[in-house]
């Protein structure tokens, strides 16, 4: 029986603690700064937490070992399996070709791209993170923007960093309900307090898409819209969380500020359609009327003549687009009839009732009676405290999964979209193809974070923050951060540190519900600098390898994001914001 020590390094829990950064530290250099692919960061990171947890924690290595591997194993089965069958979906409506017309559909709400980003990546992201969540909004939405006309990079930094305010109810709220658990507290009480927090970042997320894409005259000129989604979003998700439904939230929220856009459109538009540099390169080479000065100027304005101006590549099926007016002449010939339409959006309607389906009582009962849960074979551990471990209990709910019933709303959709099973077998093994390299990089990580819990690490590290007293208010949300950031799941987040949030609580004197709500609210910011979620957005359009490009992006947004919700956080924690708690 294995019983970690939180000091193993000369009795001192900062010499231990500075070890058991190491393998974070390794997996951020390696992707950030020398620019390692993702799965080869991820190998050596995972590598280096067993190197640390046999030396310096004296973990056996079989133990260690088969840490990893169960790790690898919970990477792959539940969080893979949401993920490739989302993704398959997706490809058949490529084959299709219903894709194209979901494409259009969206065109024709508005051909200004800093709106598209707005409704289908923050609005539909929200809801499909409601749904499935595990990196399957990043994998859509980041193709759907590829085929309005973004560039691959730019669609996947503006997946990536709207996937955050609707992370902690994603999954039908499993990052709550898995915190109620660890952490012993009233999952009501939880999601009232994280749904009087992450709806202020939910107000703000929608101008920084924006500001991606087109900096701060982009944010004024869109500024109507933006504040409607962001605000609608926001009050959604409060006052669902907190008086209607915990598990509802995301899925009310994601309608209602999607529904109160369109809205908008019918009686505002922005007032200088936004034109991507590589429109403006066309229009200049083709018409010779703009000149070098227009040629330059990046993404200024004109008549909108297409949603977008990047070459659309990585398609997941091998298929290619065009430049915004090649796609604007290709789509000014073709009329999409009501059944076209219906087929294009009926898998996105079929994932919706059949998880809606899944949640009465007494299918949900049917659904997870043949769950099997055991004992991790090899493994016999103990935590810091001395109580029989929980990481080597491994859950197999092989029919009541996520990813089982997004499985289950493919193949309904095969009928409904009239693909034969034969070319829906063959999606379905591109999908592990073009998967490839984020399926390596998830296990490998999932694996890094069953180690480092295991062996101690994880514990040490928040044991050492929590000895900064009542500035824990601040930490707290950064512990999150942290866990999020290695494995790429809130879930996983909250059940590495959700009992050492409380227990830390306790200890300096604050509230035991704020602090492990502020895991929760602060790891949905680490989400989008996550390897996991870096490497299935730069496989779902083509582009592994990029990771650390994509890393180095985003990682502004991550920290300032964190940097306002760690201010939330300790203001809640005083007389100051005391009162925005139940």
């Amino acid at each position: 029986m294995y019983r970690p020590h939180l000091d193993a390094v000369a009795g001192s829990l900062t010499l231990t603690a500075i070890v058991a950064m190491l393998p974070l530290i390794t997996l951020f250099v390696l992707l950030g700064v020398l620019r390692i692919t993702a799965w080869k960061a991820a190998l050596v990171s995972l590598a280096v937490s067993v190197v640390v947890a046999v030396v310096a924690y004296s973990m056996p290595v079989g133990q260690a070992l088969g840490a990893g591997v169960e790790g690898a194993a919970f990477g792959f089965f539940p969080i893979l399996w949401i993920v490739i069958n989302a993704i398959w979906v997706y490809n058949m409506t490529v084959v299709t070709g219903h894709f194209d017309v979901l494409r259009r559909s969206f065109a024709k709400v508005s051909d200004d791209q800093r709106i598209q980003a707005v409704i289908v990546a923050f609005c539909f992201g929200a809801l499909m993170e409601a749904l499935a969540g595990f990196g399957t909004p990043v994998a859509i939405t980041t193709v759907m923007l590829i085929a309005l006309g973004f560039k691959p990079i730019k669609a996947a930094v503006v997946a990536l960093v709207a996937n955050t305010a609707p992370v902690a109810f994603g999954a039908l709220a499993v990052p709550i309900t898995t915190l109620a658990t660890v952490s012993g507290l009233p999952e009501h009480t939880l999601a009232q307090v994280v749904g009087r927090q992450t709806p202020l970042l939910g107000v703000f997320v929608p101008m920084a898409l924006v500001f991606i894409i087109d900096k701060g005259r982009g944010v004024r000129e869109t500024l109507p819209a933006t504040l409607t989604c962001g605000i609608t979003f926001a009050v959604a998700q409060f006052v669902t969380s907190n008086f209607i439904s915990t598990q509802l939230t995301d899925i009310v929220a994601s309608l209602v500020s999607a529904a109160s856009v369109v809205l908008l459109l019918r009686v505002w538009q922005p007032a200088h359609p936004y034109v991507p540099a590589e429109e403006v390169d066309m229009v200049a080479g083709s018409r010779g009327a703009a000149g070098p000065s227009a040629a330059s100027s990046g993404s200024r304005r004109g008549s909108s003549a297409g949603s977008s101006g990047a070459a659309i590549r990585g398609y997941p099926m091998g298929q290619s687009g065009g430049t915004a007016a090649e796609l604007a002449a290709r789509d000014s010939n073709h009329v999409d009839t009501a059944s076209d339409v219906f087929k294009a959006y009926a898998p996105y309607l079929i994932i919706i009732v059949v998880f809606s389906i899944a949640q009465i009582p007494v299918i949900r009962d049917a659904l997870a009676a043949p769950t099997k849960s055991f004992q991790w074979p090899g493994l016999e551990l103990q935590s810091a405290s001395g109580k029989p471990s929980t990481v080597p209990l491994f859950k197999f709910n092989w029919l009541a999964a996520a990813g089982t019933l997004m499985l289950i709303a493919g193949l309904i959709t095969i009928p409904v979209i009239g693909i034969s099973p034969a070319k829906a077998f063959r999606a379905y093994l591109d999908t592990y193809r073009q998967l490839a390299a984020a399926i390596v990089t998830v296990m490998a990580v999932l694996g890094l974070a069953y180690v480092m819990n295991a062996s101690g690490q994880t514990a040490t590290l928040g044991t050492w923050m929590a000895g900064a007293g009542a500035a824990f208010a601040v930490l707290s949300p950064i512990l999150g951060w942290l866990g999020v950031a290695v494995t790429g799941s809130d879930t996983s987040s909250n059940s590495l540190f959700g009992a050492l949030q409380v227990s830390a609580a306790k200890e300096v004197g604050l509230s035991p519900a704020l602090m492990a709500a502020a895991n929760s609210s602060g790891g949905v910011l680490g989400k989008m600098i996550s390897p996991q979620n870096l490497a299935i957005a730069a496989a779902a359009v083509g582009m592994s390898g990029k990771e650390g490009h994509i890393f180095r992006q985003i990682v502004g947004w991550s920290l300032g994001f964190l940097a306002f919700m760690c201010v939330i956080v300790y203001l809640q924690s005083t007389a100051v914001l005391s009162w925005m708690l139940p």
